[in-house]
């Protein structure tokens, strides 16, 4: 393998060349084991070519030569754009391209240059790249990058002052001397604007008002060099907006101003408006108004709008018909902040009249004063009033004014106002209950019909409950004092204090003593409202006593002085060598009933007693009409209910008829004695009893029946409860059917004799006739 360098090289117009070396290896002869260095070189013209050329194609662009000798040698090119645009001669070398270039579109090809052998396509050269330049003509128009460009400029800004920049592109080769040399030209609006060879657009005058023309449309136009091939040009528009300045003083509409507001309107709200003309924008308007004629300005104030260009005149204080029913005053309208570079001295003024009717109206009463406070003790009542509330109509009529109490607190009728405005205590006032009463009095002016007027005003009414001493003290806690059995002489059992629920003044003292000296326990006076509880003797017998009930007696400094006696429930304790308590008894806690559950409690034990009174008297009434319908003469018929019934049709074995029949031939005579009813028992089982016990019931029942003075003998209505277990008349009481809702007609009972009679006559009573069983 041998290395060859070889050299290409490109020469190019004065504008550029090129030029590349390479180093590369070569193998001449495979059976040859030495490895010889040859250089070989590309040789060829200068590869460049014109666009865009008139002349007949194919144009001659160079020639490529290589130094190798070899008759049977041919060149060959490759690449993106070879035997297409360009092509080669094989046996010279020559290289044509066969289309007209333009280097806007494409300024360099690269192509590869071959060398090979005609019979064995083997390359007799390495490879060797190179660059085929395209030169440019000034054959582009500059063309702007958009058909439009926007500006801005604030008006009557000086000459020179840059507005906007337009910018074209000339696509022709920037390094070839003045092909893409771009000149700006105003051809429309140059009066107003001009434009430099970079494309700034500027001022050209000084009196670019924006109240006379806000808006600009010019166009400019961009061409190549002058004296170079081409000349063409393209224009574009440039739209150029003048920005606005305070250049203008506002000024009045109209000379003079007429309002009317009525005398109770609102303070701060609008009155009327005064309409100026500020032809500036509305963020350049500063509008000021001054009062220059009229001492009013403590009563009105005037607010600009700047967006509305309007004044608007509003109250800075009540107006009062009664007192001024009209205000005249002068308005100047100014701007201190236009340019003074634009103020003209001497100029007129914006003057404007102004006057404000004030309307009378029917306004409430107005009080003497916002508020009023009164003092008086507790637990007074004075019979003369606390005050007197005052209104005054502020109108011409000056009508009388009623009062009236609209609320209190706390509520109820502790306090009462009279129609004059005097206050008067109606029930004594506890300052423990509330230390201060509010009350909110109205006003209401009396119109010719002694009706009220529709309006009132209102005022506050504040009293102050001031304290007396009649509350005495008492424990401020509810102590549970405890002491060891064994507790010596001056042992410290509990520090007491009091409250009370007088008002607690610095100057309170409370003196504590005990109601008697016979006991264990005695009190020290620490002389800052508080006392010590300490063993007297000590050695307390728990076997003894358990609880020691101390009563201490706490009085105050107050006037008239008053005390009260409570008691202390100190609990004796078992206590271990370090005094501490081991066990204790529980003291048995007051309970104590208020007069509300007392009452509550004697309600209900009374409405108790009524109600058992009045059951009481229901039963004596009923038993009463029984006996009283007893004694009918048209009722003979004695109820008697029984726990079970007789046999049916089919049922013979329950008891024996022939011992009836023998009752009723040969009669039976039963000694008077007491009623056997209660030793008559339910038979037990199915109802198989023996025809012995049924005879005896029987008899029984008969003998009651004769032994009863109050009814006759033989009318006796036998209810059974229990029938023959194969009957199938079923239950043949008429007990309950009594009771029923039929609606059968029982009259036939009367056609069927004297033995129904009775039945006649129970079955035919009127529904609302009154039959107790």
């Amino acid at each position: 393998m041998k290395k060859l360098i070889l050299l290409f090289s490109l020469i190019l117009a004065p504008a550029s060349a090129y030029t590349e070396d390479f180093k590369t290896k070569l193998n001449l002869s495979p059976n040859n084991n030495s490895h010889k260095r040859f250089k070989r070189e590309w040789i060829w013209n200068q590869m460049h070519i014109m666009e865009e050329l008139n002349s007949p194609l194919p144009h001659h662009v160079g020639k490529i030569t290589s130094s190798a000798r070899n008759k049977n040698a041919m060149y060959v090119l490759e690449g993106e754009y070879a035997n297409s645009i360009f092509k080669v001669r094989e046996d010279t070398g020559d290289v044509y391209a066969f289309e007209r270039l333009d280097r806007e579109k494409k300024s360099e090809y690269e192509l590869t240059a071959l060398f090979i052998d005609r019979t064995t396509n083997k390359s007799l050269e390495p490879p060797s790249r190179f660059i085929i330049k395209v030169y440019d003509i000034n054959d582009n128009v500059p063309v702007f990058v958009q058909k439009a460009f926007n500006g801005s400029v604030p008006e009557m800004s000086p000459v020179g002052t840059s507005v906007t920049k337009v910018t074209a592109v000339d696509a022709d080769d920037p390094t070839v001397a003045g092909h893409a040399v771009v000149i700006y030209q105003v051809i429309e609006g140059e009066h107003y604007f001009t434009v430099d060879e970079s494309g700034v657009i500027s001022t050209a005058t000084a009196d670019l008002d924006r109240e006379t023309q806000s808006t600009y449309e010019i166009v400019v136009k961009a061409k190549d060099s002058p004296g170079l091939h081409g000349g063409d040009s393209s224009t574009a528009t440039v739209i150029i907006t003048l920005s606005d300045i305070n250049d203008n003083f506002p000024t009045f509409k109209q000379q003079s101003f007429h309002f009317k507001v009525p005398e109770n309107v609102r303070v701060g709200s609008e009155v009327g408006r005064l309409k100026v003309e500020d032809i500036d924008e509305p963020q350049n308007r500063n509008t000021k108004y001054n009062f220059v004629r009229g001492h009013y300005r403590d009563t009105f104030e005037i607010i600009p709008n700047a967006f509305t260009n309007e004044g608007i005149i509003k109250p800075k204080k009540s107006l009062d018909y009664e007192k001024i029913k009209e205000y005249k005053f002068d308005i100047e309208a100014t701007d201190t902040t236009v340019n003074m570079r634009f103020f003209k001295p001497g100029g007129p003024k914006s003057i404007a009249a102004v006057t404000i009717e004030v309307l009378d109206v029917d306004e409430p009463p107005i009080f003497s004063q916002p508020s009023y406070v009164y003092k008086v003790n507790e637990n007074d009542l004075p019979k003369n009033p606390l005050g007197t509330v005052l209104a005054i109509d502020p109108d011409a009529a000056k009508r009388k004014i009623r009062y009236t109490l609209r609320r209190s607190s706390p509520s109820g009728d502790y306090v009462k106002v009279s129609n004059s405005g005097d206050i008067f205590i109606s029930k004594h006032l506890d300052r423990e209950a509330s230390a201060w009463h509010n009350l909110t009095v109205a006003a209401q002016e009396i119109m010719t019909d002694n009706k009220l007027s529709d309006i009132e005003s209102h005022t506050q009414v504040f009293i102050q409950v001031l304290d007396q001493n009649d509350n005495a003290p008492e424990f401020a806690y509810p102590y549970e004092p405890k002491v060891c059995e064994n507790a010596a002489p001056g042992k410290v059992i509990i520090r007491i204090s009091a409250t009370d629920n007088d008002d607690m003044l610095p100057g309170v003292n409370f003196k504590y003593s005990l109601t008697t000296e016979d006991s264990n326990f005695t009190l020290v006076d620490n002389h800052d409202n508080t006392a010590n509880v300490t063993v007297k003797y000590g050695q307390f017998n728990r076997e003894l006593v358990k609880i020691h009930y101390l009563p201490v007696i706490i009085s105050d400094n107050g006037t008239p002085e008053l005390s009260s006696t409570n008691t202390l429930s100190i609990t004796v304790c078992k206590c271990d060598e370090k005094g501490e308590f081991t066990f204790c008894e529980e003291a048995a806690k007051q309970v104590g009933v208020s007069i509300q559950a007392l009452v509550a409690i004697f309600i209900c034990i009374l409405t108790i007693l009524v109600i058992t009174l009045l059951i009481i008297l229901r039963k004596r009434h009923k038993k009463e009409l029984t006996v009283l319908r007893k004694t009918v003469a048209e009722i003979h018929e004695q109820l008697v209910t029984y726990d079970e019934e007789g046999g049916g049709e089919m049922d013979t074995t329950s008891y024996d008829v022939s011992v009836l029949n023998s009752v009723r031939k040969n009669g039976m005579n039963l000694e008077t004695g007491p009623c056997l009813y209660a030793q008559v028992q339910k038979p037990t089982g199915n109802g198989n009893s023996g025809t012995g016990e049924m005879a005896i019931m029987i008899e029984v029942k008969k003998d009651e029946a004769d032994n009863d003075g109050d009814l006759l003998p033989y009318d006796t209505l036998h209810i059974y409860g229990y029938e023959g277990a194969e009957s199938i008349a079923e239950s043949l009481s008429s007990l309950e059917s009594g009771s029923s809702d039929s609606d059968i007609d029982y009259d036939f009972l009367n056609d069927w004799g004297p033995r129904f009679k009775m039945l006649a006559e129970l079955y035919g009573l009127e529904p609302n006739e009154d039959f107790v069983y």
